[in-house]
């Protein structure tokens, strides 16, 4: 899961620098950021054609620790449950937008039948 970290490395040593932590510890360092990623959500989006453009379209929207399995092998776990496409994760603290990845995984596209979720 390092790649989760270096999404989340900045927003969290930001949020321990408004907290008054100018130099933290490795262990203060690890407990704001497992404390962080079990309060935050992941999107997963889809791009898909859309007249003479894209959009994208909502597959999903659940917390990072219901979303384990995505965290541990994101692209097998896309491949899945949506087959292929040009897929992005946004994930959010509360309100705060923290990062965005993107993933393309091959195969069939099975999203195009899923319906769309809000996001």
């Amino acid at each position: 899961m390092d790649w989760v970290w270096k999404l989340f490395s900045k927003y969290i040593l930001s949020d321990l620098r408004q907290r008054g932590v100018i130099a933290p510890t490795d262990k203060q360092v690890e407990e704001a950021f497992l404390s962080t990623l079990a309060d935050s959500s992941v999107t997963i989006l889809v791009q898909e054609p859309f007249q003479n453009s894209v959009r994208f379209k909502g597959l999903a929207r659940a917390s990072v620790l219901a979303m384990m399995p995505l965290l541990h092998d994101p692209m097998g776990y896309l491949h899945v449950h949506y087959g292929g496409g040009k897929f992005k994760l946004n994930f959010h603290h509360g309100w705060h937008f923290v990062a965005t990845r993107n993933f393309k995984p091959e195969g069939a596209p099975l999203w195009v039948e899923l319906p769309e979720v809000p996001y």
